[in-house]
């Protein structure tokens, strides 16, 4: 990032600049963030507790939570902060760190998702290897190989989003730094570092949403030739929470990034708030409400703790 930065803040305009709206949406967005940080450790908890949980497909949940809790929370608290806030600057080398961040941790659900679906099609399409297939050391490495592309391609976005100079305006239309507000801003040609962006989006997106579509494809054929009706009724239900996530996430982040730079318009932050927002929010549920193994893990931990309470009252009743 050898640019010419004269500008050392930029200053982030938000969701609203109504002051009667500020006070409503940080209650509202702050509701989201506790609920998701809450709903995320949660189900990374109740993996790491339940030994009937101890499987490949819940070891991917429990990173596919991570990722959701440290995506959620690179833009949550600041975007909080400036509700708030009259004063809503950030310096260089935070809006930086913070896409950078952004970028890492979508990049990592793109690829946890594409694991996930990957390890339901071996489950569906060829049971008898399972477990040769996706060994504990296989899982490691799919998620290790998840973190190492994105991370090296959030530095890949990062260099090519604040790479030139930034000697004019400062005003981010947006209310975290992304990479369309920001490249609006820089005084140099951009044109290479938005092909370069666009080739990583094609992969990283394209194509890891093109894999998540030929593994559901195989699982669909598989499942249609299924003698029962319950045989294939239980396979489209461990499909079903994935899908739901996997919809969720691309629908919003293909609606952003794959529109020409001339199409951008209010509706961005809408869209963004969903993927950035609200679908961390909606993974645990996606998860727990819509999956059997989760709710009767739920139901033994409740039960668990009922026990020792009622044990701990027994014990203290007799002293």
């Amino acid at each position: 990032m050898g640019g010419n930065h004269t500008q050392i803040k930029f200053i982030l305009l938000g969701i609203t600049n109504s002051p009667h709206a500020q006070v409503p949406l940080f209650m509202f967005f702050l509701l989201i963030y506790v609920v998701t940080l809450v709903g995320n450790i949660g189900i990374m908890v109740l993996v790491w507790v339940v030994p009937s949980l101890h499987t490949p497909m819940y070891f991917f949940l429990t990173h596919l939570s991570f990722a959701d809790i440290c995506y959620s929370t690179v833009i949550s608290p600041r975007m909080l902060a400036d509700l708030l806030s009259e004063s809503n600057t950030i310096s260089f080398a935070g809006c930086v760190t913070q896409f950078h961040g952004f970028a890492f941790f979508a990049t990592v659900e793109c690829h946890l998702l594409t694991v996930m679906a990957y390890d339901r099609h071996v489950a569906i399409c060829n049971p008898l290897l399972y477990v040769t297939v996706i060994s504990r050391h296989i899982c490691w490495q799919l998620v290790a190989s998840s973190y190492l592309i994105a991370f090296l391609s959030a530095i890949i976005y990062t260099g090519c989003t604040f790479g030139g100079s930034f000697c004019g305006p400062n005003q981010i239309d947006h209310f975290f730094c992304d990479t369309n507000p920001v490249l609006r801003l820089a005084c140099s040609d951009t044109r290479s570092s938005e092909m370069v962006i666009i080739a990583l989006v094609t992969i990283n997106g394209m194509g890891t949403s093109m894999a998540i579509l030929f593994s559901y494809t195989c699982i669909l054929c598989t499942v249609l030739r299924m003698p029962s009706a319950w045989s294939r009724s239980r396979a489209f239900n461990t499909c079903t929470s994935h899908l739901t996530a996997v919809s969720l996430f691309y629908g919003t982040i293909f609606f952003m990034y794959l529109q020409p730079a001339s199409s951008h318009s209010s509706l961005d932050k809408v869209a963004s708030i969903f993927y950035t927002v609200v679908t961390p929010m909606l993974n645990p549920f996606i998860y727990s409400l819509r999956n059997k193994e989760v709710k009767d893990a739920l139901v033994k931990c409740r039960r668990r703790m009922l026990n020792r309470c009622q044990h701990k009252r027994a014990v203290s009743a007799r002293k």
